[in-house]
């Protein structure tokens, strides 16, 4: 049976193409935003992990506003948090221009409205098990490209911004400062796959001492060559490293940052779908977040499983009950067996209501910081449960496939 694939974007045709992904580094503005929230998130599961936390914060120069709606009996110092959490990321030092000692913190957060909460609580609202938070559409994604089954601008984009905050971390790079960004174009070839690597963009903050030009040989010898494959980089590769010259003004003195507006970093940078929820602040009552965790797993699962080499999963649900509303596999026509099988296989092998996807991807215990820095996919720690591929068997089985071996 031919693919139902929806996506009619050049990258399917049989033409080679440029395809751009990026990422930013943990002194991101928005993302120390994120961090604020997950960590908030975090404080509260660590006491009570039945928590109902909506928690957006903002970052401008000197100051953090957190607001939200929070649901819970722990008792957390929420400044003490939003502080450790800027120190942690590496912004201690008021001569850079956010300082998580100096800066002011407001906190203006209500409760969970009621009518939302008795949604999400079993037994409470029209339907008697534990209905989604929210309605909304959310999107998993996996293929071949990158050991990780991530398409690989994006993979390498992570890889770039966490080398990025190794190097300062580690002060073998000790003019390097929290605020900085990625970006890797891949050529693909007819075949649809990577060739080599055409572009790469690094943007890093820094301090005024430092020369451009040495700057620009240690990015370049110290932080990509040594992430990039070998056999993708070549004599033509582009490489511009902060190419207006200079970047010592950055973090949130340089622009202001807000929770959940980086979520093509967050996700796929860009292959694929994206429903539009972003998912840090967000406790695991919200399918913005754990069905997007739940569509990662199963679409991860199909590629290892051999079912496809490349798998989209779209889930979508309704305010307060429970099934999703709908279940698509689109395996961008590389299914080894007939789409419509693979949806049956889901529904039978795969807890697709919001209490079984917290439970069966364990989502109740405060994991999610680590989250909001370098992506939410792709990444291989004990702790993102929903990058395990443990389900290989029994899809195979269910499908009516032998084992691998």
């Amino acid at each position: 049976m031919p693919s139902r694939s929806v996506c009619k974007s050049r990258k399917h045709n049989h033409n080679g193409y440029l395809f751009t992904s990026e990422s930013v580094t943990m002194g991101h503005p928005d993302k120390v935003a994120d961090q604020i929230s997950d960590s908030v998130l975090d404080a509260m599961l660590a006491q009570d992990p039945t928590s109902r936390v909506a928690c957006e914060t903002m970052v401008t120069t000197g100051l953090v506003v957190i607001a939200g709606e929070i649901t819970s009996k722990a008792v957390v110092d929420i400044p003490a948090i939003a502080r450790q959490a800027i120190r942690d990321i590496g912004y201690n030092d008021p001569s850079i221009g956010f300082d998580g000692d100096d800066c002011a913190v407001v906190v203006s957060l209500d409760k969970q409205s009621p009518d939302i909460s008795q949604g999400v609580s079993a037994g409470a609202g029209l339907h008697k098990q534990q209905g989604a938070g929210d309605q909304g559409l959310m999107f998993g994604f996996a293929c071949r490209e990158t050991k990780a089954l991530m398409p690989m601008p994006i993979y390498l984009a992570h890889e770039l911004t966490d080398r990025l905050a190794k190097m300062r971390q580690s002060k073998k790079l000790k003019w390097l400062r929290p605020d900085g960004k990625s970006q890797v174009t891949v050529e693909y070839g007819k075949n649809g796959k990577p060739l080599r690597i055409h572009t790469v963009v690094i943007s890093t903050q820094h301090d005024p001492s430092v020369r451009h030009s040495s700057l620009k040989k240690q990015i370049i010898d110290k932080v990509i060559m040594p992430v990039l494959p070998k056999r993708l980089v070549d004599k033509d590769i582009i490489i511009h490293v902060n190419p207006t010259g200079r970047f010592v003004v950055g973090g949130p003195k340089g622009d202001c940052g807000l929770t959940g507006r980086k979520i093509i970093v967050d996700t796929y940078g860009g292959r694929g779908s994206h429903g539009g929820g972003a998912f840090s602040g967000k406790d695991p009552t919200k399918v913005d977040r754990t069905a997007s965790y739940m569509a990662r797993y199963i679409a991860k699962n199909i590629v290892a499983a051999k079912l496809a080499d490349a798998c989209e999963i779209q889930l979508s649900y309704a305010i307060g009950v429970a099934q999703p509303i709908s279940v698509l596999v689109d395996t961008e026509g590389t299914g080894k067996i007939d789409e419509l099988l693979i949806e049956k296989v889901i529904k039978k092998i795969f807890p697709l209501t919001p209490r079984g996807m917290i439970d069966h991807l364990k989502l109740r215990k405060p994991i999610y910081t680590e989250t909001a820095r370098n992506g939410h996919f792709g990444r291989k720690l004990p702790s993102f449960t929903w990058e395990k591929t443990d389900m290989v068997k029994k899809l195979r089985k269910a499908a009516g496939l032998k084992a691998l071996k």
